[in-house]
């Protein structure tokens, strides 16, 4: 994603409870003034806030936000050598700006997913063929999410936070499975806000599209989800000019953590950068606190998944990256190495999905990786056609304005993984976060390496998938499979 958001952002690791200061501190005499206030990421080594605030406050920047859970830290300064000054404080591990620093002229947004407009309670399933769009779902089909459903739809105690654009809150196939008690905007600079217009939609549908995925209500109205019974919490870590920048994700996971949510998904990179390089001083620090910030809510029993990302890179090898930082009118190309993460689906603790299309095979435009890829799903796939009356090989789900229509992505493919382990934790809720991602990948079903991958039909095979008969390289454990993962 695209923004026209100009604020330096950093994150400072400590352990505290969150909290927000707002004295501000003089800055240093001879410090370049920067244009606006901006933010950096800041990391304490061990725990607690305390050395980090008083590094922030040494180096002559205001406390945001804390995330003492994690020891994380968010920090505005004017002074372009905050950062510099903050890494040589006492007890502090890194630190550094959450967007690239260059000036730029404002870009449009640019969604990678293209749409197309158009078109609880209990836990007992029933038949998805009385939705009046369930012909046009091949993904669910493809999943064996209408098998699942005659046993069970879902479990009402379970929560999937939805971490995106927002959710419309009172869409017709939606408006039922909304927690607002649980939903909350982290866009402004992680400070959680749960007021309802921050957290429902403003410039994307992307997010209510993802939701519909996974939970769309059984209602006779429109389509299905995969767990057409649970709650769906709007998680809101997308400003409104398209960015998801770190304190945004950190703030998600946390508030998502502290909430006792189950699932999280996540259809979304962390920007400015396609890969975050912990070699790069201005970037290690953003690393380091995602990384608490995951580890932090797998401890606390949440199982967050992760899309694979829309590159068609082989994760698993070093890439050239031409497009980061994406804030700015000129990325630098660099080449990066195993030390260079797609973030968060790479730094740990998420459910990698890769995506397929109707024929079960990779999409076109998906990442892969063998040892990154956990699962693939269905994406959804343009250049394929599905067995539907619309012939559309993209993924129909909700939309903004109480519609239906078509997207395609691993932001697609994510959600459907979201809502079978929302299932697996309804079905059993003695199984915690860790036993509920090994049933994921033990009840899926393997995929087996295409001899020959040639997405765009040029006669070159496009992308070499490792694994063989394992299609781990492509697939990792294999294409989720419902049924399976709720019958014992």
């Amino acid at each position: 994603m695209t923004s026209t958001f100009m604020k330096r952002a950093a994150v400072i690791a400590a352990t505290a409870t969150c909290a927000v200061a707002t004295t501000a501190v003089a800055i240093p005499a001879g410090a370049a003034p920067l244009p606006t206030p901006t933010s950096f990421v800041v990391a304490q080594g061990g725990t607690g806030t305390a050395k980090a605030v008083a590094a922030v406050e040494a180096a002559g920047g205001t406390v945001v936000q804390e995330w003492p859970q994690i020891g994380v830290v968010i920090a505005s300064a004017t002074d372009d050598t905050f950062d510099d000054m903050a890494r040589r404080a006492p007890g502090i591990v890194a630190a550094g700006p959450s967007r690239a620093m260059q000036a730029y002229v404002p870009a449009s947004t640019i969604v990678p997913d293209g749409t197309v407009q158009g078109l609880g309670a209990g836990t007992s399933g029933g038949d998805d063929t009385k939705e009046p769009l369930f012909a046009e779902q091949w993904d669910m089909r493809q999943i064996g999410a209408d098998k699942a459903h005659l046993k069970t739809d879902g479990n009402r105690a379970i929560t999937v936070g939805v971490l995106d654009s927002g959710i419309e809150a009172d869409h017709p196939d939606l408006a039922v499975n909304v927690d607002a008690s649980q939903s909350v905007d982290c866009t402004d600079r992680g400070i959680p806000n749960q007021d309802p217009k921050a957290w429902q939609p403003t410039t994307s549908d992307h997010g209510t599209h993802v939701a519909g995925t996974i939970g769309a209500a059984r209602n006779g109205v429109g389509m299905i989800g995969v767990a057409p019974n649970v709650k769906l919490a709007s998680v809101k870590v997308v400003e409104d000019a398209g960015y998801i920048y770190p304190e945004y994700a950190i703030c998600g996971f946390i508030w998502a953590a502290e909430k006792g949510m189950e699932v999280t998904n996540n259809s979304y990179y962390i920007d400015p950068y396609a890969l975050w390089c912990k070699s790069n001083l201005d970037e290690k620090a953003a690393i380091l606190a995602v990384e608490r910030a995951l580890k932090y809510s797998e401890k606390k029993d949440v199982v967050n998944v992760a899309a694979a990302g829309n590159s068609a890179w082989d994760l698993s090898k070093p890439i050239l990256d031409t497009t980061s930082p994406n804030n700015t009118p000129e990325p630098t190309p660099r080449d990066t190495d195993q030390r260079c993460y797609d973030m968060p689906t790479e730094v740990g603790n998420t459910v990698t999905t890769s995506s397929v299309g109707p024929t079960a095979v990779k999409s076109f435009y998906s990442n892969w990786g063998r040892g990154v890829v956990d699962v693939t799903a269905p994406g959804g796939d343009s250049r394929v056609v599905a067995d539907t009356p619309s012939k559309n090989g993209r993924v129909l789900s909700t939309v903004v304005g109480g519609g239906w229509g078509y997207k395609q992505g691993t932001s697609m493919a994510s959600p459907h993984a979201a809502g079978v382990v929302a299932l697996i934790r309804g079905t059993d809720t003695r199984l915690n976060a860790k036993q509920s991602i090994r049933t994921l990948e033990k009840e899926s079903d393997t995929l087996a390496c295409p001899s020959f991958y040639d997405a765009n039909r040029d006669g070159v095979n496009d992308a070499t998938c490792e694994g063989g008969a394992s299609g781990s390289g492509y697939y990792g454990a294999g294409l989720i499979d419902a049924l399976d993962a709720v019958t014992k």
